[in-house]
């Protein structure tokens, strides 16, 4: 018999919360809103605090015998064709380290795209982890990264066929997406597991003309942030599991052990209803998200000097396999501008926040959630941003490296650089020294520069240059990079 995808547990059982007018002398300590200051109230609505009960001893009982979170997975791995899938209120950062933790443990090796997030790299520096670094497909002429080809992961096991499995970003923050499959493929060959961090990729699974899905092409884990494509709320995450490579008991066990003891029921609920909202009417919402993104591209192509990047700039031999067309990521170079610029002045003249942006890039994201008007304020942003541009005065040049003086060798361990003694060098005298930091443009968020790594020119001019433009490096100790953090000699 089929699962009813009509219900929603968690929503469901918060409404017989507030419906049997339930008394709790537990945390949360605002008791149901009573406590909290007015000012915050009149902000936020009541119905946050409504929604914000304890997960057992609340929301269900204190043995969780209501089973209502374990129903709410339930329905969300049969939505996605998924074995398994548990819930995370931590973000897919907490959730892929909990997904690599479960492949492989300390002083092991796991195959890595060079394209992680950087909560993959924290992920690695927490665990004591070995990376084994796997090229992106580096399109020279545009600046940009797309995942990494089946090749380049069999290459990496051909050299480190010890590595207990591999990690794939797919899609990119761009809308980029790998051959799953065929990496899938290769992983296997060797009775190895694959994780693909797929935290831009939640809408996948629900409409045939987005790319493939990692549950359809035998990946073994995934990650999925429900928040950013998806309707969810900002930190609701999930890990969807299938195949017999990974226990789901140990994945459990890894998230129990990163994971918090206090989970925000309102995650939970936002993660329930995105599934519910998705299966009923996913194929609708998902349409009509995609043929708002064809026209909304077609019309800023007509803006003069702007670019839409589709398809066939993206894909291609030795580029990405699939293109996600949701988020239309514009390439302004001829307006003589930076995207750190245009997203300034798109913000201060418009109150319009772009989704990326870069030295010659700004993005805009469309989901479900938009329509004509949404976009129609975009496309007059644009147009003022076009008609504005010389205004913005002669942007800084960013000194962006080949892909082969982009990389850096990985001199010692991310962990063992990171928890070294370390020392403050002016970054003109960094060169040749080893990384004790990340150093991250963001958004958004691939490192430049990991713990270990051992410092070249090049990639100290890209930052430098690119903060000089207005790239912002929050992980950095000095912002500003007038130093750097290195191990101390």
């Amino acid at each position: 018999m089929g699962l009813n995808h009509d219900e929603a547990p968690v929503l469901d059982a918060l409404a017989r919360y507030h419906d049997a007018d339930q008394l709790g002398f537990t945390p949360p300590g605002h008791k149901q809103a009573r406590g909290a200051d007015p000012r915050a109230r009149a902000v936020l609505g009541d119905a946050v605090f409504f929604g914000d009960v304890l997960a057992n001893g609340g929301l269900d009982d204190r043995m969780g015998r209501g089973r209502v979170l374990e129903r709410a997975e339930e329905l969300m791995a049969d939505a996605v064709h998924a074995e398994h899938t548990f819930f995370s209120t931590c973000g897919s950062s907490l959730s892929v380290k909990a997904a690599m933790l479960v492949v492989t443990c300390p002083g092991h090796r796991l195959l890595v795209g060079r394209d992680a997030h950087k909560s993959v790299i924290a992920g690695l520096i927490l665990s004591g982890v070995e990376p084994v670094w796997v090229e992106p497909q580096w399109d020279a002429d545009r600046h940009i990264a797309h995942p990494p080809s089946p090749d380049a992961y069999e290459q990496a096991f051909l050299r480190h066929p010890d590595a207990d499995g591999a990690l794939v970003t797919s899609p990119t923050p761009y809308g980029t997406a790998a051959d799953l499959t065929a990496i899938a493929n290769v992983c296997h060959r060797r009775g190895k597991p694959l994780i693909v961090d797929e935290a831009w990729g939640a809408h996948l699974p629900f409409h045939d003309e987005l790319p493939s899905w990692a549950m359809d092409t035998d990946a073994d884990l995934c990650v999925t942030s429900i928040h950013k494509m998806g309707s969810g709320l900002e930190q609701g995450s999930v890990f969807h599991l299938q195949g017999d490579l990974i226990d789901p008991a140990e994945l459990a066990s890894r998230a129990d052990l990163l994971g918090t003891t206090s989970p925000n029921v309102l995650l939970y609920a936002g993660i329930d209803a995105w599934r519910r909202q998705m299966v009923q009417h996913g194929a609708e919402l998902l349409g009509r998200a995609l043929d708002l993104a064809v026209r909304t591209r077609a019309a800023i192509e007509t803006i003069d000097g702007f670019h839409v990047n589709d398809a066939a700039d993206f894909c291609g031999p030795r580029l990405a396999a699939d293109f996600d067309p949701l988020p239309v990521v514009i390439d302004i170079s001829d307006l003589g501008t930076t995207g750190y610029r245009a997203a300034d002045w798109l913000r201060t003249h418009h109150h319009i926040d772009m989704h990326l942006f870069d030295h010659r890039r700004i993005s805009a994201q469309l989901t479900h959630a938009d329509d004509e008007q949404t976009t129609a304020r975009l496309l007059d942003a644009l147009d003022g941003l076009a008609q504005h541009a010389t205004g913005l005065g002669q942007a800084p040049q960013v000194t962006v490296p080949s892909p082969e003086d982009l990389r850096m060798d990985q001199a010692r361990l991310p962990r063992d650089a990171y928890f070294a003694r370390h020392a403050k060098v002016p970054v003109e005298k960094a060169a040749g020294r080893i990384a004790a930091e990340m150093i991250t443009p963001y958004p958004p968020g691939i490192p430049a520069v990991l713990p270990g790594e051992l410092l070249t020119g090049p990639v100290l001019e890209y930052l430098t240059t690119g903060v000089a433009a207005g790239m912002f490096l929050p992980d950095a100790a000095d912002r500003r990079l007038k130093t750097v953090r290195v191990v101390a000699e």
